[in-house]
């Protein structure tokens, strides 16, 4: 509303009236709930007041505007808005007065929340809700990865309950396992000495098949055990298992086949709630026993900073050094963990080498199971970490086995694989070699792959000696050239200075032609320069001999210092290549070593060499189970653990008679001794024609049980004019002399007649005497 005031200066002219306009007013509803007593209509004309107990009347607000007539409507419509928006506030506490709610007022609903009664009071509560519960999963989440974390729990849950079923039989089963492996290896040996000894030593042979008995019935009862000992460990765990994971799996089953998916989440859920009370209480310090400290053996991966915890509890890296990771740590085929490192500057790599045994404890391993070797330089080495015991499984069959061609002992001979699985091939080319170890370690297993490579190629002169006397180098008797194999020390040192000569000969071929050595070209122009190998088994027992010991060192020394060159080959196996056993200016000449298992590092030194233990190679840390592995120190500057391809009896005969018929083919068979018959038939004289139709009517009278040693004269005579000699009886006494003892009468015949007669001993004697021959 606004007054209108004329100018003062303007003079007092009328104007027409201006018309009032009323204000506008916005009328606001307080969102007070209505109580139940007043009436809809009557909200706004009688609302109470809380300042007293008397309510105040409020003008009735017009339907319509009203017109302008006058003053008195405008000020209805202003008293009215004036009140309405005083209402809306609220009054102010009078002091020292107390309020009193009357409960009538709310009805039968006095503890109802306000908010409930509008959508924005729910929406408000909604959100309150919804982030408590977010708050609450990120703490969940956060919570996990402690000890009391829900997931940690079902993880200590399972893991105990594995523990649980698999219980400690495994132990006793691994002992059992042991013991059957150690007496069956026993039992095997002594059978094999027992089939070996020979039957003309009574007593021995009877003693030695006892022993053997004895030694089988052990083993038996062993594997028995051993198998007694798996069946109560599976049904054991079986039942365990049974209780453990059959609730679960039939939770799992059950839920899927009546509720589907959502019974299948069910079960996983009980699941997993099972094995979170399982595990609900963290691990001790006592009852933990892999927390603190994981290994290799405990079934970790192998990182990065585990080989750096490795290396410096080995001692062979500072406590503020660490390792630079060439290749990474990872599996191959085999399980097993490799890595390329290199060491801190300054430390060569020999010191991890010496160090394999603290490496190993380190990982939780057996130091068989660590291999390493030094990789283009000093400081690199290749670290190589088998997951099992390495050579403890069943050999593979042998490369020779495939063979389809002769061999060639000019070329690469394979050995055996080796800790990785990859195979190891030497060469012998103007070399000889020392084969050392305990006994029962394997040295003629180990010596059959290069025994059959050499007698599978038909150009090799084999030439083999057995100390022991026994049937290991048997089966070659019959491809070689010269074959000692009673261990008789001279029988050995004349066999050696025929081989002596036989180099001196090659040697004035070999000046003859104007070449330096044999080659393969020269060997297969001139046969009389053919490789040639000479085996000696158990060295020990020939050097060692007060006679011929002596000079046998000589002879040997002269071959294979000198023989190289010329095309022949010397290797030599003994139990302990020591000073006592082979001397030490023989010894150092075998550029090819090969150390099996071993029982102090000293004897490995001498096979390999003073000191190589003292580097970390030491035939020593070979176990009993690893039979046929040995330190090959043959290609490269350090020895590498090989086992040798291993062979059955059955397949050495079979490669034999392979390589007999082969040299067959190519005319290098040897031949053996020619019988006296065929040597007198040879010399063409009457007289020695004569003693070989005698010879032959020794034979025809032989029995399967026994040769003919005595004939009568009378009978010889008869034979000899059937077949077309002409002989007298006089003529006969006068070749074959006999002794007045030897003329004496005999009976023959079913009668019994005495006659004279004529024993085999003196034809024969006869025969080599007369023309020079051997029988």
């Amino acid at each position: 509303m606004t007054d209108n005031h004329a100018e003062p200066h303007a003079p007092a002219t009328p104007t027409p009236p201006v018309e009032p306009t009323i204000a506008t007013v916005t009328f606001l509803r307080p969102t007070i709930p209505t109580p139940p007593s007043i009436p809809a209509g009557d909200l706004w004309s009688d609302m109470p007041d809380d300042s007293g107990p008397a309510p105040i009347v409020v003008p009735p607000m017009p339907t319509t505007a009203p017109a302008p007539v006058g003053p008195d409507d405008r000020t209805v419509v202003l008293d009215t808005a004036r009140v309405i928006l005083g209402k809306t506030t609220t009054p102010a506490p009078v002091p020292g007065k107390v309020e009193k709610v009357d409960l009538d007022d709310f009805d039968d609903r006095p503890l109802i929340p306000a908010w409930m009664h509008s959508a924005e009071g729910w929406a408000a509560w909604a959100g309150v809700f919804a982030r408590a519960r977010r708050r609450d999963f990120r703490r969940w989440v956060r919570r996990q990865p402690t000890q009391k974390g829900h997931v940690r729990q079902f993880g200590r849950g399972v893991r105990r309950s594995h523990e649980w079923v698999v219980g400690f039989e495994g132990v006793r089963v691994q002992s059992a396992s042991h013991t059957a492996h150690v007496l069956t290896r026993e039992a095997r040996l002594a059978a094999r000495h027992a089939r070996f000894t020979p039957r003309i030593l009574g007593t021995k042979k009877e003693l030695a098949m006892k022993a053997a008995e004895r030694a089988t019935k052990a083993a038996e009862e062993a594997v028995l055990l051993h198998k007694k000992a798996k069946k109560d460990r599976n049904r054991a765990r079986n039942l365990r298992a049974g209780v453990v994971y059959g609730p679960p799996l039939t939770a799992i089953g059950t839920g899927y086949a009546m509720g589907g998916g959502l019974g299948l989440a069910a079960g996983l859920l009980s699941t997993f709630a099972g094995g979170v009370f399982v595990g609900r209480t963290p691990y001790d310090e006592d009852a933990d026993w892999s927390t603190e400290w994981r290994s290799l053996g405990d079934g970790d991966r192998m990182t990065a900073p585990m080989l750096d915890q490795a290396f410096r509890a080995a001692k062979v890296i500072g406590s503020e050094e660490s390792l630079r990771v060439v290749q990474m740590p990872m599996l191959d085929t085999r399980g097993a963990w490799t890595a390329i490192l290199d060491l801190p500057p300054g430390i060569p790599a020999k010191r991890a080498i010496r160090a394999t045994d603290e490496l190993a404890a380190a990982f939780g391993v057996e130091e068989a199971q660590v291999s390493i070797a030094k990789r283009g330089r000093s400081g690199r080495i290749e670290l190589y970490v088998a997951r099992d015991l390495p050579f403890t499984d069943k050999a593979k069959p042998g490369p020779l086995l495939a063979l389809e061609a002769a061999a060639n002992f000019w070329g690469p001979i394979s050995i055996g694989p080796d800790v990785r699985g990859l195979p190891i091939s030497i060469s012998v080319v103007e070399r000889s070699g020392l084969i050392g170890g305990e006994p029962g370690a394997g040295k003629s297993a180990s010596g059959n792959t290069i025994l059959l490579a050499a007698a599978l190629d038909p150009r090799v002169i084999l030439v083999l000696a057995d100390g022991k006397g026994g049937g290991d180098l048997e089966p070659f008797e019959h491809l070689c050239e010269c074959f000692e194999g009673d261990a008789d020390p001279e029988a050995f040192y004349e066999l050696l200075k025929e081989q002596v000569e036989d180099m001196k000969r090659r040697y004035a071929l070999l000046k003859k032609l104007g070449k330096r050595k044999v080659t393969e070209e020269l060997a297969a122009k001139y046969p009389e320069l053919r490789q040639k190998l000479i085996w000696v088994d158990e060295l020990m027992f020939y050097t060692t001999d007060e006679e011929y010991g002596k000079k046998i060192t000589k002879l040997l020394r002269n071959l294979v210092s000198r023989g190289r060159a010329a095309g022949i080959i010397t290797f030599c196996a003994t139990q302990k290549p020591g000073s006592d056993v082979v001397d030490t200016s023989l010894r150092d000449l075998l550029s090819i070593r090969w150390a099996l298992r071993c029982t102090t590092p000293e004897a490995s030194d001498t096979i390999l060499g003073k000191g190589a233990a003292a580097s970390g190679y030491s035939a020593k840390t070979i176990q009993s189970e690893m039979r046929g592995a040995g330190l090959l120190w043959a290609e490269g500057t350090n020895p590498t653990m090989v086992r040798a391809d291993y062979y059955t009896d059955e397949q050495v005969e079979q490669l034999l008679a392979r390589a007999t018929e082969w040299r067959r083919t190519a005319g290098t068979l040897p031949h053996g001794p020619v019988p006296l018959v065929d040597q007198l038939r040879a010399q063409g004289d009457d007289d020695a024609l004569l003693l070989a139709a005698v010879l032959d009517i020794f034979t025809a009278h032989a029995t399967e049980d026994a040769p003919a040693e005595w004939l009568p004269g009378q009978l010889l005579v008869d034979k000899l004019k059937a077949a077309g000699h002409l002989v007298t009886a006089e003529k006969l006494g006068a070749l074959i002399v006999r002794t007045d003892e030897e003329k004496a009468k005999r009976p023959w015949g079913e009668k019994k007649t005495r006659v004279t007669g004529y024993p085999r001993a003196r034809v024969e004697a006869a025969a080599t005497g007369r023309f020079g021959l051997t029988a």
